[in-house]
């Protein structure tokens, strides 16, 4: 079936559809990693967009039950050069495009991925319908700038978990309990504080922090998510009353919300990062790590002072912030994703950061709770 990718600006892109039909509404950003497009398909941080790869060929090795990041698809489409219909994988439960119609997300093929990638790097991401129909494009682009943008969009709230939920350890007793905001949380990120003796427990963007304070965490993990950070109000006041009181680590959202929180500015970027092969530079190191990102908006360096904050990471494509530690407050975020899947390793050590923070954080606070007792 014929399917059209048209543009507010009237651009239009042909292709065919090999997953559903019909129509959909939103912002397409193109992802530049080779592998790992089920992880990318069930990250609630492309709510309202359409995902275009990069790399020709999509569906080869199918799609399995292991690597699944969260509760479902909250994409609206995929878009791809070649669609591969006969997986093989030894871990393949079924096809790509089967597990595409089974949530309904629609899939398009035979489309220029790499003309539609240079128009959106000139041009930048905007309202697009993709249709299967026949309506003329007079009628289309009247309904596409009727459609909203994605500036002024709270879209955390739609992704979140609509109540809380524990993610325990695995065969060992926990050191950490660590209360995690969701705002589009991946499950990778869950299992990764597992693995470094977190028990987490997981609750929705709308928590109210004297909830989180009244259980007495040992930290606060503020989840990655879609959409624009500024009207995610309900998170950003629970992470103004938490600043102080217990170590905060944020990534992706949760370092543009922590950054609000702190009286900063966000802004959106023109297409946005969206892959496994972005280069940042580790200030404090020196290093360079390859990150996975999916981000279309960016903190505003020049918002919050230096006496407060301080850069830790920046990006090497185009100078962004990409992480920051908070000089009084025990809170640090950074902009990419270090849990991975997909992508690189380089950033894991992360995690690690955080589990000491909390380690120090409590320390110090039994000592104070000590000297207080002799007193």
């Amino acid at each position: 079936m014929d399917a059209r990718l048209i543009f507010e600006d009237g651009t239009v892109f042909h292709g065919r559809a090999f997953a559903g039909s019909g129509e959909r509404f939103g912002e397409v950003v193109f992802n530049t990693a080779m592998s790992g497009y089920q992880e990318v398909l069930t990250d609630p941080s492309y709510c309202g967009q359409m995902v275009l790869m990069t790399y020709p060929m999509i569906g080869s090795y199918g799609i399995n039950t292991e690597d699944v990041e969260s509760r479902g698809l909250f994409l609206e489409a995929l878009l791809v050069r070649e669609y591969i219909d006969f997986p093989s994988n030894w871990r393949s439960k079924q096809s790509l495009k089967s597990y595409l119609e089974q949530n309904g997300v629609l899939g398009v093929e035979g489309l220029d991925t790499r003309a539609i990638t240079r128009y959106l790097r000139d041009h930048g991401a905007q309202r697009t319908l993709l249709t299967t129909s026949n309506e003329s494009l007079e009628i289309a682009l009247r309904r596409i700038k009727s459609s909203p943008t994605m500036q002024g969009l709270n879209l955390a709230d739609k992704v979140s978990a609509s109540g809380s939920y524990q993610w325990p350890m695995a065969g060992q007793a926990p050191e950490f309990r660590v209360a995690v905001i969701d705002t589009g949380v991946k499950y990778n990120i869950l299992r990764l504080l597992a693995s470094h003796g977190c028990d987490c427990t997981v609750f929705p963007s709308t928590i109210d922090a004297n909830e989180i304070l009244a259980q007495d965490f040992d930290g606060v993990f503020l989840s990655n998510g879609p959409g624009d950070p500024e009207p995610v109000t309900s998170a950003i006041t629970a992470i103004k009353t938490l600043l102080g009181k217990v170590p905060i680590f944020g990534i992706c959202l949760g370092h543009q919300l922590l950054w609000l929180a702190l009286g900063g500015k966000t802004y959106k970027l023109k297409f946005g990062h969206h892959g496994a092969n972005h280069p940042v530079k580790n200030l404090a190191t020196g290093h360079v790590e390859i990150t996975s990102q999916n981000h279309g908006f960016c903190v505003d360096a020049e918002s919050l002072s230096a006496d407060d904050i301080e850069v830790t990471h920046v990006n090497l494509n185009d100078h962004t912030v990409e992480g920051f530690k908070h000089r009084k407050f025990p809170a640090f975020s950074v902009q990419y994703h270090p849990e991975s899947a997909p992508g690189p390793h380089d950033s894991k050590y992360l995690f690690k950061e955080f589990v000491e923070m909390m380690r120090v954080y409590r320390d110090a606070k039994a000592m104070v709770v000590a000297q207080d007792f002799v007193q």
